[in-house]
C-alpha cells in the first residue's frame, strides 16, 4: 500500500495561495483556529507515527490499494486507446472521500477534538464523515443541502443508522455551497471541542492542501499499478470528474510535475453550458473570480455578484465554484477542463456497466464519457487512466427513474400499495 506526502511545482505558498487563488478569507474569529490546524497539520506530516496510523488504516480499514482495471472490452467497443480504471468505488462506503476523512480523523485526534462538523453534497463525504466518527467515537453533524438531502436519500439513511445528525440546509440553493456555509457557521460556534471536516479541496487554507494530501494515494498507486500492468513508465492521459475537485487532485498529483502526460478534469455540462443555471460548469460556463466560503476561486455568478443557480443530474460535480488549485492549473494550462452533460454521463454509465460489469456513481460516469470520446481520436496504444470515483448504488433513485421510468414508477408504486 502506497502512501507518503509529496511535493509540486504547483503546491500552496508559504501564504496559502495558488497564484492568485485560495487563501483564508474567514471571520476573525476563526483566524486563529485556522493558524493552529496548519502548524498541527505539518507537525503530523512528520510524525512517522501519524504517517503509520493513516497507511494502517488505509489498509485495513478503507480496503486500499483499491483495483486497478483495463477496460478491454469498453475500449475495444470505442477502437483507439486503451482505458483503465482505478476503482475508488470499491473502497470502505463505495467512494474516495473516505480517503481524507481517514487523514483528517487522525488529525483531529491528534487535537483532541471529540466532535466533527462537515457538509455534503451527494451523500459521499457525508457517509464517510458519518462511518469514521463511528470508528473514533466522535459526535458528528452533517449539512446538506435540501435539494441533495431529498435525491441522495439512501445516504441520509445510512449516515443516521451510523449515529450522525443530518440536517437539511433550506437557504440559498439548498445545494452543497449553501451546506458548505451552514457547516462553517455551526464550526464557528463550536470550535473549542468541533473539528471541521471540509470534504473537497475547497475552503481556507489549508483545507485544500489538506484533502489533496490524502487523496494524493490514489494517483500514487495508479502511477504504481500502471507500471506494473503495462511495462511502460507513464499514461498518456488522466482523467477525473471534477465538482470541488478532489478525486481529481488526488489522480492528478503524482503526476503534475510531468508535462508528458496530458491531464484532463471533466465537469457537469448538465442541459448545456450555453445557460446560466443549466450547468456546473465553471470553466466552459466562464466563471469569475469571487471569494466564497472563506477561499478565491473561480465561481458562477450573475450580473451582481451573487452565486448562480446550478443543475446536473449528479449531486456531487453540482457544486458552483471550483477548488482553488484547480482554477490555477486552469490558469496555467496545466490541466484542461471540459464539460459532459447530463445525457453523455448516463450513456456512459450504461456503456460501462454493459461491457465492464461496473456501475459508476453519476460524477465517475461523467470523467468515463470524456474517456470514450477522448479513446476513438487516439491510437491503440496509447493510453487513459479513469479515475472511478465511487460507485453508482447511490444514484439509484435517479438513473432508474431516468433509465426505466416506467418500472421503476410501477415499483415504487407497488412498494406503497404494499403497506
Amino acid at each position: 500500500m502506497t502512501f507518503e506526502f509529496i511535493e509540486t511545482a504547483y503546491d500552496v505558498d508559504d501564504k496559502g495561495h495558488f497564484g492568485e487563488f485560495g487563501g483564508a478569507y474567514v471571520p476573525e474569529v476563526l483566524r486563529q483556529p485556522l493558524l493552529d490546524l496548519e502548524a498541527e497539520y505539518r507537525q503530523a506530516q512528520a510524525d512517522p507515527a501519524f504517517v503509520e496510523r493513516v497507511r494502517d488504516l488505509f489498509q485495513n480499514f478503507v480496503g486500499r490499494p483499491t483495483p486497478f482495471h483495463h477496460c478491454r472490452n469498453l475500449s475495444a467497443d470505442v477502437g483507439g486507446a486503451q482505458i483503465y480504471i482505478k476503482n475508488e468505488g470499491l473502497t470502505h462506503t463505495g467512494a474516495h472521500k473516505i480517503n481524507h476523512c481517514i487523514g483528517q480523523a487522525v488529525l483531529a485526534e491528534r487535537m483532541g477534538k471529540r466532535k466533527i462538523v462537515a457538509e455534503t453534497g451527494a451523500g459521499q463525504h457525508g457517509l464517510a464523515t458519518a462511518t469514521i466518527s463511528a470508528l473514533f467515537g466522535f459526535e458528528c453533524v452533517v449539512y446538506m443541502g435540501e435539494v441533495d438531502y431529498d435525491r441522495q436519500r439512501p445516504n441520509v439513511f445510512y449516515m443516521e443508522q451510523l449515529g450522525t445528525k443530518v440536517v437539511p440546509v433550506r437557504d440559498g440553493t439548498r445545494r452543497l455551497k449553501d451546506a458548505a456555509i451552514a457547516a462553517m457557521k455551526h464550526w464557528t460556534t463550536h470550535i473549542t471541542d468541533t473539528y471541521f471536516l471540509l470534504g473537497s479541496v475547497i475552503g481556507p487554507h489549508p483545507y485544500p492542501t489538506i484533502i489533496k494530501d490524502f487523496q494524493t494515494v490514489v494517483g500514487l498507486e495508479a502511477q504504481s499499478q500502471f507500471r506494473a500492468r503495462t511495462g511502460k513508465d507513464k499514461p498518456d492521459y488522466c482523467i477525473a470528474c471534477v465538482g470541488g475537485g478532489s478525486n481529481a487532485l488526488g489522480l492528478f498529483n503524482p503526476f503534475l510535475d510531468d508535462a508528458d502526460v496530458k491531464l484532463v478534469g471533466v465537469e457537469a455540462g448538465g442541459r448545456g453550458v450555453a445557460i446560466r443555471g443549466d450547468h456546473a460548469s465553471k470553466i466552459s460556463g466562464k466563471a469569475t473570480v469571487g471569494v466564497v466560503e472563506g477561499y478565491k476561486s473561480l465561481f458562477l455568478q450573475n450580473d451582481f455578484g451573487q452565486i448562480s443557480n446550478t443543475h446536473s443530474i449528479s449531486a456531487g460535480v453540482d457544486y458552483s465554484g471550483i477548488g482553488p488549485q484547480h482554477a490555477y492549473l486552469h490558469q496555467k494550462g496545466r490541466v484542461d477542463y471540459v464539460a459532459i452533460e447530463d445525457d453523455e454521463a448516463l450513456a456512459a454509465l450504461q456503456a460501462l456497466a454493459r461491457t465492464e460489469g461496473i456501475i459508476p456513481a453519476l460524477e465517475s460516469a461523467h470523467a468515463v464519457a470524456q474517456a470514450m470520446k477522448l479513446a476513438k481520436t487516439l491510437d491503440k496504444d496509447k493510453t487513459i487512466i479513469v479515475n472511478l470515483s465511487g460507485r453508482g448504488d447511490k444514484d439509484l433513485f435517479i438513473t432508474a427513474k431516468k433509465l426505466t421510468p416506467t418500472k421503476w414508477d410501477a415499483y415504487l408504486k407497488s412498494q406503497i400499495d404494499g403497506e
